[in-house]
C-alpha cells in the first residue's frame, strides 16, 4: 500500500497525463465538471453548491487518509493543464471500483486510454489490489465499448447498468499489449 501520509504529494504519470490527489482548492473545478451537462450525463447528481463540494472533499480527504478512497485530478503532461477527474473507491477485500471519470475539453488525444491505464497501474501495482468491479450505464455506449476493448469481463446486467470485472492478472497479461496498441514506442511505458 502507498504510505497515506505521502499520498497528498504523490503524482503518477502516464504517457500524456498525470494524476495527483484532489484537494479542497479543486472544489470549484470539480463542481464545474460535475454540474456541466456536457460531462455529467452518466454520473450521480452533483452537490448543489461549490461549498457543498468543498465539504464533500473534506470528508473524502478523511477517507483518503484511511486508504478507503482516492480521488485524482487529471492533468496534461505537456502543459500541466487540468483536464479531468477520476476516483478509486469501495476498496475492500482486495477489490475496488473506479468511476466519477470525467475528461473535459482540454484533454489530449488518447486521454481516456491513458487515464484508464493509470487507474489500473495505481490500483494493481501501487496499492497491490487484486480486482476491480464497476458498472457502466447501458446508455453510455462509448464507455461500454472502451471497457470491452480493454478486456474487462461482463459479469451481469440489470435494467440500467452493465457490470464488469477486471483483475490484476488480466492487467499483468494485457498491459504491455494495451500500451503498445495505443501509444508509440518512443513515448515510453507507464
Amino acid at each position: 500500500m502507498v504510505n497515506q501520509d505521502n499520498l497528498g504529494s504523490y503524482v503518477i504519470k502516464g504517457n500524456n497525463l498525470s494524476f495527483s490527489a484532489v484537494t479542497q482548492r479543486d472544489a470549484e473545478y470539480i463542481f464545474y465538471l460535475r454540474s456541466n451537462p456536457d460531462y455529467n450525463k452518466h454520473l450521480s447528481p452533483p452537490p448543489s453548491t461549490v461549498e457543498m463540494q468543498e465539504k464533500w472533499i473534506a470528508e473524502y480527504l478523511f477517507r483518503n487518509k484511511l486508504g478507503e478512497e482516492y480521488y485524482f485530478l487529471i492533468r496534461r503532461l505537456d502543459n500541466d493543464q487540468r483536464c479531468g477527474l477520476v476516483r478509486i473507491y469501495n476498496i475492500q477485500n482486495q477489490g475496488f471500483t473506479w468511476g466519477s471519470w470525467i475528461l473535459d475539453q482540454n484533454k489530449p488525444a488518447k486521454a481516456a486510454i491513458d487515464s484508464a491505464l493509470l487507474v489500473y497501474k495505481f490500483a494493481f501495482e501501487i496499492l497491490k489490489l487484486d480486482f476491480c468491479e464497476f458498472d457502466v450505464r447501458k446508455s453510455n455506449i462509448g464507455t461500454l465499448h472502451f471497457h470491452d476493448s480493454f478486456g474487462a469481463t461482463r459479469i451481469k446486467e440489470d435494467s440500467s447498468d452493465i457490470y464488469f470485472r477486471f483483475s490484476s492478472a488480466m492487467w499483468d497479461k494485457s498491459k504491455n499489449l494495451l500500451i503498445s496498441r495505443y501509444f508509440k514506442k518512443n513515448q515510453g511505458l507507464l
